[in-house]
């Protein structure tokens, strides 16, 4: 299946439930995995948003920031995960994105 395919039947998926954070998260994945940054971008914002909770999109969106070399911009992102993951008891995504953040501060 192509990513074209993927998006177009997650998509549907959003016409249906548009707050589904499954859905809106693997178009977001979708995106950033063809380069499309900005589109990327704007998919995870909405899917924070809609769903404050959703740990893993704060540190996949600081990770595209990350590679589209805005460091500074995923530095904010993951202060927010963290504060995320902290607030929702995931320590696991709290010490994977405190050593990303790390590695950015340097």
């Amino acid at each position: 299946m192509s990513t074209t395919d993927k998006i177009a039947g997650l998509k549907e998926i959003l016409a249906l439930d548009p707050k589904n954070a499954f859905a809106r998260y693997g178009i977001a994945m979708e995106l950033a995995n063809r380069g499309e940054v900005d589109a990327a971008l704007k998919e995870f914002d909405v899917l924070i948003e809609q769903n404050p909770d959703y740990t893993a999109a704060y540190f996949m969106s600081a990770q595209t920031l990350a590679k589209a070399g805005r460091n500074s911009d995923a530095v904010e992102k993951l202060k927010a995960g963290i504060a995320c993951a902290a607030r929702t008891g995931n320590h696991h995504a709290l010490s994977e994105m405190q050593g990303m953040m790390d590695e950015l501060d340097r």
